[in-house]
C-alpha cells in the first residue's frame, strides 16, 4: 500500500497549476489542488482577462468619435463604471466556475485553503491543520504586485489587484511604472475619460522592447492626451481633502484622485516553508528550478511566475503541461523560453516576437531591417492620427526572420499568426512569397521588399 495520500499535490490554482493538475490526472495520477483565494489565478481573476475586458471598454470612446467620418451621427456617449465592473465580475465568476468544473471532471480534488510545505513529501492545510502526504509537490502560487520603491505615504496608492474593484472611475489618476501593466492601465483610464498621468523613472516606456516600438508608443500616448512624466520618480504621497498630492522628484506636485503603482511583481514564496525543506530561492525570492521545472529537492517542482523565468500566462500553462508530461507521462519535456510571442494591450496595441534590432545586431552580426509606418485605411476617414508601425529584422547570412514588431490595431492577433512562421524558422523569402491579403494592414508584413537599413557586425577590438 502506498505511503502517499496523493501522487501530486499542487499549491496554487492558477493557470500553470490547473493545467499541470488536469494533465497529471489524465495520466492516472491522484491529484489534489489547494487554492487559498479563487481558482483561476491572477490571469483569470485579477489579471489578463478582466484587464482585457477593461481595454475593450476603453476603446469605445475612439469608435464613437471616429464613426462620424463614416457618416454616423452618434449621440453624446456616457460611460458608467459600475456597469462595467458588475459585468466584469459576472464574467470572472463564470470563468472561475469553468475552471473548477474542469478540474472536477478530470478527477482532481480542490481544497479551498492555503497550504504550506512541512517536508519534501508533506503539506499542511492551514484551514484544518490536516497533513497530506504527496509523492510530488508542485508549487504554482504565482506572484504579487509590489509597492516599490517605498515612499512616505505610499500606502495611499493601490496596485493592479485593487484597481479592478474601485467604487468609481477616478477623474484624475497617476499611474506609476513603465511596463506592461502600467502602460495598459494608463491607456484604459485615458480611454474611459480620466485625466491620466503616466510616470516612469526611465526616459522611455517598455524597457526591453525595440526602440522604434518604444518611440511609437510614447508618441501615440502623447497624442492621446496622456501626460507622460518620464525620467521622474515619486518622492511622497500626501492625503488631501480633494484627493492625493504626489510630490515628484523634480519638486513638482501633482494632485490626483487615485495613484496606481505598477512598478513590478514578486514571487509568492514567503511563508510556504520552502527554506525549511531546502528549496533554493534567488535574489528576487523566486524558486530556482532546472529546465524540467524541478527544484533542488527532487520531489518538489515549480512552474509559472513563482520561478520568475518568463512571467506570462501561456508560459505558465506550457510549463505546467511539460511538468505533467515529464513526471507522469514518461515524456521528458523542456519548455523553450527563447522565442515567445507577446502582446501589450495598450491603445494602440503592440505585438512582438523575437529580437529587437539592437539584440539582433549583437547576436547575429549583420542584419537587415525592414520597416514601415503608415496611417491605416480606417484612419483616412475616421480622422485618427494613430500610425501603424511594422518592423521585420532578418539575419543577413541566412535570410532568417529573427524579429517581428507591430504597433497598431490588431497587433496582438497579427503577432500570434506571425509567431507561427517565426517559430518555424521562416526566412524573409518565405514572407515575400506569401500572397498578401488586401486591403489589410497586415499585408505590409509580406510586401516590404527594400531594407530600411543594413546593420553591419560590430568589429571586435
Amino acid at each position: 500500500m502506498s505511503s502517499y495520500d496523493v501522487d501530486l499535490f499542487v499549491i496554487g490554482g492558477g493557470s500553470g497549476g490547473v493545467r499541470a493538475a488536469r494533465i497529471a490526472a489524465g495520466y492516472g495520477a491522484k491529484v489534489m489542488v489547494a487554492e487559498e483565494y479563487r481558482v483561476g489565478g491572477t490571469c483569470v481573476i485579477r489579471g489578463c482577462v478582466p484587464k482585457k475586458l477593461m481595454v475593450y471598454a476603453s476603446r469605445f470612446s475612439d469608435e464613437f468619435h471616429e464613426a462620424a467620418g463614416f457618416g454616423w451621427t452618434v449621440p453624446e456617449a456616457k460611460f458608467d463604471w459600475a456597469t462595467l465592473i458588475a459585468n466584469k465580475d459576472k464574467e470572472i465568476d463564470r470563468l472561475e466556475g469553468i475552471y473548477r468544473a474542469n478540474l472536477e471532471k478530470a478527477g482532481v480534488e480542490i481544497i479551498d485553503s492555503r497550504a504550506v510545505i512541512e517536508d519534501p513529501h508533506t503539506v499542511r492545510l492551514i484551514n484544518t491543520g490536516t497533513l497530506v502526504r504527496a509523492r510530488y509537490i508542485l508549487v504554482a502560487v504565482g506572484a504579487h504586485p509590489t509597492m516599490e520603491p517605498v515612499v512616505p505615504g505610499g500606502e495611499l496608492g493601490i496596485t493592479s489587484n485593487e484597481v479592478f474593484h474601485l467604487k468609481s472611475l477616478p477623474k484624475r489618476i497617476l499611474v506609476i511604472g513603465g511596463g506592461y501593466i502600467a502602460v495598459e492601465f494608463a491607456g484604459v483610464f485615458a480611454g474611459l475619460g480620466s485625466e491620466t498621468t503616466l510616470l516612469h523613472r526611465g526616459d522611455k516606456l517598455l524597457r526591453g522592447f525595440d526602440e522604434d516600438v518604444r518611440d511609437a508608443l510614447g508618441d501615440a500616448y502623447a497624442r492621446r492626451g496622456i501626460n507622460l512624466a518620464l525620467s521622474k520618480t515619486v518622492s511622497r504621497l500626501d492625503k488631501q481633502a480633494d484627493g492625493i498630492a504626489a510630490t515628484l522628484s523634480d519638486g513638482s506636485v501633482l494632485n490626483v484622485d487615485q495613484v496606481l503603482v505598477a512598478t513590478g511583481r514578486r514571487p509568492n514564496t514567503n511563508g510556504l516553508g520552502l527554506g525549511k525543506v531546502g528549496v533554493t530561492l534567488d535574489a528576487a525570492g523566486a524558486i530556482v528550478v532546472d529546465a524540467y521545472s524541478q527544484s533542488l529537492i527532487p520531489s518538489i517542482y515549480a512552474v509559472g511566475d513563482v520561478t520568475n523565468r518568463a512571467n506570462l500566462t501561456p508560459i505558465a500553462i506550457r510549463e505546467g503541461h511539460a511538468f505533467a508530461d515529464t513526471v507522469f507521462g514518461d515524456k521528458p519535456t523542456m519548455v523553450d523560453h527563447s522565442l515567445i510571442p507577446t502582446a501589450v494591450f495598450s491603445t494602440p496595441e503592440i505585438g512582438v516576437i523575437g529580437c529587437t534590432e539592437t539584440l539582433a545586431e549583437v547576436r547575429y552580426g549583420e542584419v537587415e531591417v525592414f520597416k514601415t509606418s503608415f496611417r491605416s485605411m480606417k484612419a483616412t476617414l475616421s480622422g485618427s492620427q494613430d500610425r501603424v508601425l511594422m518592423k521585420i529584422i532578418v539575419e543577413k547570412a541566412t535570410d532568417k526572420v529573427v524579429g517581428v514588431h507591430v504597433v497598431g490595431e490588431g497587433a496582438g492577433e497579427m503577432i500570434q499568426l506571425a509567431g507561427i512562421a517565426v517559430t518555424m524558422g521562416a526566412t524573409k523569402a518565405d514572407f515575400d512569397r506569401t500572397v498578401a491579403v488586401h486591403p489589410t494592414a497586415a499585408e505590409e508584413l509580406v510586401t516590404m521588399r527594400t531594407p530600411y537599413m543594413v546593420k553591419k557586425a560590430v568589429a571586435a577590438e
